[in-house]
């Protein structure tokens, strides 16, 4: 019978912790390292710098959420912005398609 029984989650044995690409953590280490910095080079006077200085952390942290039907967000936003500026109209070029010419070698 040859039947295979091929698991869904099959992808996840090459991430690390089954979640998250090398990439991901180089990225999220990288916004981590980079707050790190700035609380101990700034002084955090207002909340608005206390948001300011995390944000590094925090938008590279969202950025690999994982998320359902997608790796994680950074991979959403990336399809979207594919999506939106790639060409929108798709030209009909099958079998059946005569792109505006009459028909000439049919005989009547």
């Amino acid at each position: 019978m040859n039947n295979y029984l091929i698991p869904a989650n099959t992808k996840k044995g090459n991430l690390i912790l089954g979640l998250f690409r090398p990439f991901d953590l180089i990225l999220f280490g990288t916004g981590v390292l980079i707050t790190v910095v700035f609380l101990a080079l700034v002084t955090l006077t207002s909340t608005l710098m206390t948001i300011i200085i995390l944000s590094p952390a925090l938008i590279t942290g969202f950025l690999v959420t994982p998320i359902p039907y997608y790796h994680n967000m950074l991979n959403v936003i990336t399809e979207l912005f594919e999506f939106l500026t790639n060409r929108q109209k798709y030209v009909w070029k099958g079998w059946c398609v005569t792109n505006g010419e009459e028909d000439t070698k049919s005989v009547h």
